[in-house]
């Protein structure tokens, strides 16, 4: 490939093998990498495999992604280096979520790709359960409030921080630990 102006055809074809859940080994700034699809677990796994290093880490966060994805589980992980150290709140890391919502799920497959995101409440106040509540608290801050209805939700996401070959509990929300601890045996 022409590394200053790639070929659209090849690049269509590597996109092809991503959409697949295939591994593909790519040129970045520095050395090669290995791209997948972050949101096929499967994908995801293959990496791992491809680099033979079958991590607790990794096995902890597909065993947690494929028990309670999509829903109210957020995994804390080591944030991508290409993530911005400001989305990581400058900790390094990055809280991955996959709702279970319509919405969510169209809005991302049409925006065609990951969006950021955190709870629609000024900070220290109360979570909100719906659009009017958000437009009570951020109202004038936003362009726009997707009023999807009530959430029907009375908890928030359990949070898991995964940390090397350990997890912890950052917050029990909707799943409880107990829940968490059987997915993990």
């Amino acid at each position: 490939m022409n590394a200053q102006t790639p070929e659209a055809d090849y690049l269509r074809y590597a996109a092809d093998f991503l959409a697949r859940g295939e591994v593909v080994a790519i040129p970045t700034d520095t050395v090669y990498g290995l791209a997948a699809d972050p949101f096929n677990l499967a994908a995801v796994d293959e990496i791992y495999r491809v680099k033979g290093r079958p991590e607790a880490r990794a096995r902890h966060f597909l065993r947690l992604a494929h028990k309670f994805w999509p829903g109210a589980l957020t995994l804390v992980v080591e944030a991508a280096s290409r993530v911005p150290l400001k989305v990581t709140a400058n900790t390094g890391r990055v809280a991955l979520r996959w709702p279970k919502n319509a919405i969510v799920e169209q809005l991302i497959e049409e925006f065609d790709g990951p969006v950021t995101g955190t709870s629609a409440n000024v900070s220290g106040f109360p979570s909100c359960a719906s659009a009017a509540q958000v437009m009570k608290q951020l109202g004038t801050r936003l362009p726009l409030v997707l009023d999807g209805g009530e959430s029907g939700a009375t908890l928030a996401s359990t949070i898991v921080e995964l940390n090397g070959d350990s997890w912890r509990i950052g917050r029990e929300g909707a799943i409880s630990v107990a829940e968490i601890e059987r997915a993990l045996k």
